[in-house]
């Protein structure tokens, strides 16, 4: 057996660490969104809900199919940590920057901000869009009053035009909500903890409100962890001291100060654009320094928090409010579910590891998505290494702090252990499981200080690795095939350097992967939009950020529930089946008449099938003319075989009732086919 590990939550020796190695925010879960493509948008958030289920299973990232942005702050500060958290939705993403050191308060809504250096470690937080050129900085954020060492940024999550932003060594006395830009704060109670709201209206950022435990205490570092879905919020308080156990549907709870780092969540919802605590979330049972709320997710009426302190031997998930628990198992960790009825909330489960070893400190991250949960145990010790399905993995105690995850699933209200996740390469120290992220059908973990100096991305469940490089981190995707998980990818930096920490934060939202990389090196600043970004060595721990769009999921077929309406059709027949001999040779033109209206409130596809989305082309552009105006053309990926392409809405509405001429341009100098090709509308 193991040597218990150390558990670094007090509030003495928390107040020492600063910015360091010891990581431990609590990365947000990323909600499911609709993929894109480089060329256009494909599908909203609703419609990538209704096909999920009836999508092919996800393949591998292939070199030929992933585009890369590679970010940095737009001023690089050496020991900035940029990246220590990320969070992704849609075509959004955003990096929280704990140790940024800028004193000008509130949001700058351009790429290039003014930046100073006069607030040690006061914190930012960067945002950052995917356009047609690729990806861009929309906003800087800051905290409405700026302080010294506040760490704003420390966690981040985000859902469609919402971010929350925490704060967890902010020091301000006042308490509960203030839904203002300007709130008024103070200084009186160190590390006390804030988080802050902020909404997107077009494209302009603004704090929306500022969020406060509803009663203040020293250390008590509430913003710790964050996260978001729609119109609620869930903000993790570790070093909370009450020893008042459960839930208390109220703004204004019972509270008290006897069990020190004991730890508490609160629960915050909006209505329309005022926000409000809607519950404050406690343990079954309280004891000292089991640092409840030190993660924190939420999925609809779902709350989950992790305790990564907590003592109890029993193994495996108790679906009880009232759980059995003792304190023979010093920081085994564990988490624990809330569910919403209207607007009350309650406990519903208890879930601890299949097998429980102290200081395995399971819950330190967690994740939820619908009905799955995923648990990271970063200093769990087994050495056994892949994917074991069921609730009783064969688990060792030979690799200390090699780390793992759990996956659990929700049945009728039953929760159950589903996976348990391992890296493919187990090394003593790597810390797996120390991030994670999930949505729908794939799983990211993060294992900072994994040792390995390959660079680049793998796509295989047996990559090649090594122990060159310490601390230089990685990354781990599995994909789910029904009831079944499974290693797809092994992601690394394109530069790999020595504590670099590649892999502290992880966020995954359809086909689009964000990698934290806070203690890389390099000076370069701003966006580049490469697998092979250029860097360097002359930043020490100012941090990066990686962009992965792997556009790995198929997309055919589609629900025959939507309503969809053939708008244009060319006609199959007529487009020869042939070899070209030549380069950019046209090989097929064609006349079609747009219908006189064009219904609004939907989306407007090129397909090969009158009756549901099927992606087209293989190695062809097609160029679509209103006269002699190009209106739209598309040049599809060799290598996609196929793909969906979606028309915006206005250009073809401004061609309706024209009689528009469709080009086809073979670019590979093969074989055109005889695809047919159909534009069809979508309602939303």
């Amino acid at each position: 057996m193991s040597t218990p590990k150390p558990i670094v939550y007090t509030r003495m020796l928390l107040g020492l660490l600063l910015i360091s190695i010891s990581f431990g925010l609590g990365l947000p879960r990323i909600a499911a969104q609709a993929p894109h493509s480089e060329d256009a948008e494909r599908l909203t958030s609703t419609d990538w809900t209704a096909i999920q289920s009836l999508l092919a299973p996800t393949t591998a990232i292939t070199g030929s199919k992933f585009q890369a942005g590679y970010l940095k702050a737009a001023q690089v500060s050496t020991g900035a940590t940029f990246g220590t958290s990320v969070a992704v939705s849609g075509d959004t993403v955003v990096v929280g920057v704990p140790a940024e050191s800028s004193s000008l308060a509130g949001v700058q809504n351009t790429a290039t901000p003014i930046i100073n250096g006069l607030a040690s470690q006061a914190g930012a937080a960067y945002v950052f869009v995917r356009g047609n050129a690729g990806w861009q900085q929309q906003a800087y954020l800051k905290a409405s009053e700026v302080s010294a060492n506040d760490r704003f940024g420390w966690s981040v999550a985000i859902s469609g035009d919402t971010i929350v932003v925490g704060s967890p060594y902010e020091s301000s006395s006042t308490a509960g909500v203030q839904n203002t830009a300007t709130p008024s704060v103070d200084n009186a109670v160190n590390s006390a903890g804030a988080a802050y709201v902020f909404v997107r209206t077009g494209s302009n950022w603004s704090q929306q409100s500022y969020l406060k435990a509803s009663q203040v205490t020293i250390g008590d570092w509430f913003g710790w962890s964050v996260d978001l879905e729609a119109n609620t919020i869930v903000v993790g308080a570790y070093g909370e001291d009450s020893n008042i156990v459960g839930v208390q549907n109220s703004a204004t709870p019972t509270v008290n100060e006897t069990a020190t780092a004991a730890g508490a969540a609160y629960v915050f919802v909006r209505t329309d654009t005022n926000w409000s605590q809607q519950s404050y979330l406690k343990a079954a049972q309280i004891s000292n320094d089991d640092v409840f709320g030190w993660s924190v997710a939420v999925a609809g009426d779902t709350v989950i928090v992790g305790a990564p302190g907590e003592d109890s031997s029993h193994t495996g998930v108790q679906n009880s409010a009232t759980a059995l628990v003792n304190e023979a198992a010093l920081a085994a960790g564990a988490v624990f579910v809330f569910a919403r009825s209207g607007p009350i909330w309650s406990p519903q489960v208890f879930v601890k590891a299949s097998q429980v070893t102290p200081g395995d400190q399971f819950g330190f991250n967690l994740a939820i998505a619908g009905n799955t949960i995923v648990v990271g145990a970063p200093y769990e010790d087994s050495s056994t290494s892949g994917v074991q399905h069921g609730a009783s993995p064969s688990v060792d105690e030979l690799s200390s702090f090699a780390g793992a995850a759990f996956v659990y699933t929700q049945n009728a209200g039953v929760w159950s252990q589903q996976a348990y996740l391992k890296a493919s390469n187990v090394a003593e120290g790597d810390r797996f499981g120390m991030s994670v992220a999930i949505d729908a059908n794939t799983i990211v973990i993060g294992a900072p200080e994994e040792d390995s100096g390959i660079a680049g991305v793998q796509n295989s469940a047996q990559p090649s690795a090594d122990e060159t490089a310490i601390q230089a981190g990685a990354a781990y995707v599995y994909a789910h095939n029904g009831t079944t998980w499974s290693q797809q990818s092994y992601l690394k930096a394109s530069q790999v350097s020595t504590g670099d920490y590649f892999g502290r934060g992880v966020g995954v939202a359809g086909d689009m992967l964000v990698i934290g990389i806070p203690l890389e090196d390099s000076a370069s600043s701003g966006i580049q939009n490469s697998a092979t970004p250029t860097v360097d060595e002359l930043a020490a721990d100012s941090g990066a950020a990686l962009i992965i769009d792997t556009a790995y999921r198929s997309y055919s077929p589609l629900v025959q529930r939507m309503t969809l309406l053939a708008l244009l059709t060319v006609n199959a027949a007529s487009i020869p089946t042939r070899a070209v001999t030549q380069q950019g040779e046209v090989f097929a033109s064609f006349t079609a008449t747009l219908p006189a209206t064009i219904p609004a409130g939907g989306h407007i596809y090129l397909s090969a099938s009158p009756s549901s989305l099927q992606p087209t082309l293989v190695d062809d552009r097609i160029i679509i003319r209103d006269g002699a105006n190009v209106i739209f053309q598309h040049t599809y990926d060799i290598a996609s075989n196929g793909e969906l392409v979606e028309l915006p809405w206005e250009v073809i509405n401004a061609a309706s009732g024209h009689t528009l001429t469709i080009t086809f341009v073979d670019v590979s100098a093969g074989l055109v086919g005889s695809t047919p090709i159909y534009l069809i509308w979508l309602a939303e």
